[in-house]
């Protein structure tokens, strides 16, 4: 699943925005920066060259991630590690990142509490979550293939978990829950490129969770099949364009200066 999913959706689907937040952690200059929920490893080759100055380490609960992340960005730190107990001591960097990992937490509170704990007074975290699945191209024609492939009993992952956590006011909450400050939430639109309906069709299908419902329900390569002819009927043959939407927070642990002047 970790090769599939890298493949087929690492540069489609995760690339144009690791783009921006490698940026958006540039502008920050830190020296020493944690990236949980890091998956193959996408974001983190962005931070190695956007950031080149930073120490930069990547973690994932997921072991096999773990293991293509560290084939393909050999020069971060790698750790296998639980975003809500994370194996590093207190203020240990200056900037958290994690883009689209919070939706698989389940406790966002206190994951946020750990990257609190492990940024130094002062520190950024980053993170982004997904818009709505109306807002995903992708997925919202991966959504048509599957409902053709299972009429009224489409595997509910993809809009209860990837873009399940879309409540700007939840999200600051649960922020906020943590001890970190909120000091923007912007929303951003990109656009997304595929070699191939059959591409995004077999990187969702079969390299994301939605393959365990998938797989309960029929025949993986079946479905891949069925889904796959969906979507070319949709987008037609040859590369596909996407525009996608997701919201980008920053949030700041707070000094003791700044807990004192509350």
């Amino acid at each position: 699943m970790a090769e599939t999913y890298d493949r087929c959706l690492g540069q489609a689907v995760f690339l144009p925005f690791a783009v921006d937040m490698a940026r958006r952690a540039a502008r920050l200059s830190p020296a020493r920066v944690l990236e949980v929920a890091a998956g193959s490893g996408v974001l983190t080759a962005r931070l190695v060259a956007d950031v080149p100055a930073a120490q930069v380490t990547a973690t994932d609960l997921n072991a096999a991630m773990v293991d293509v992340g560290a084939s393909h960005v050999p020069e971060a730190a790698w750790h296998a590690a639980d975003a809500s107990h994370l194996p590093f001591p207190d203020a240990a960097f200056d900037l958290v990142v994690c883009q689209f990992g919070v939706m698989f937490f389940p406790d966002r509170p206190a994951a946020w509490a750990e990257a609190a704990r492990v940024l130094a007074p002062g520190g950024r975290l980053l993170f982004t979550t997904w818009d709505t699945v109306d807002t995903h191209g992708f997925a919202r024609v991966l959504l048509d293939g599957l409902e053709r492939a299972f009429p009224g009993d489409v595997p509910p992952f993809v809009s209860a978990v990837p873009h399940g956590y879309s409540d700007l006011d939840l999200v600051a909450a649960d922020v906020r829950a943590g001890g970190l400050e909120v000091l923007s939430v912007e929303t951003v639109t990109l656009e997304g490129h595929a070699d191939s309906a059959a591409q995004i069709a077999t990187g969702f299908c079969a390299g994301t969770p939605i393959r365990g419902g998938i797989e309960a329900r029929g025949d993986l390569a079946a479905t891949i099949a069925l889904v796959g002819e969906e979507m070319t009927a949709q987008w037609g043959d040859g590369p596909v364009i996407s525009r996608m939407t997701a919201h980008v927070i920053e949030a700041r642990r707070p000094t003791s200066i700044d807990v004192q002047d509350r």
